[in-house]
C-alpha cells in the first residue's frame, strides 16, 4: 500500500486561488490528501514563511514548495528594469 502525498493549496481566497484549487482537486488521485489552507489564518501563514511561500495561490507537495510556486515575488532589480521610479 502506498503512502498518501501530502499536498497543501495556500489560498488567500481569490479567484486566482479558487482556479489552483480547482486544477489540483481534479489532477489529484487516490494517493493524494489535499489540504486547502486559508492565508487568513496566522497559522496558515506561519507554514506558508515555512516553506519560503511569497505569494498565492501556492501549492507544497509533501512539505516541498511546487516548482511552479519558487520565487515568485516582485524584485527591485526588476521592477526597476520596467521603469518603476524613473520618471
Amino acid at each position: 500500500m502506498n503512502a498518501k502525498r501530502k499536498v497543501e493549496v495556500f489560498s488567500a481566497g481569490c479567484p486566482v486561488c479558487q482556479e489552483t484549487i480547482d486544477l489540483v482537486t481534479r489532477l489529484a488521485c487516490t494517493s493524494c490528501e489535499v489540504t486547502v489552507l486559508d492565508m487568513k489564518k496566522n497559522d496558515v501563514v506561519q507554514r506558508a514563511k515555512q516553506l519560503g511561500i511569497r505569494s498565492v495561490p501556492a501549492v507544497a507537495i509533501n512539505g516541498q514548495l511546487a516548482g511552479c510556486c519558487a520565487g515568485r515575488v516582485p524584485d527591485e532589480k526588476t521592477l526597476r528594469a520596467t521603469g518603476l521610479g524613473q520618471s
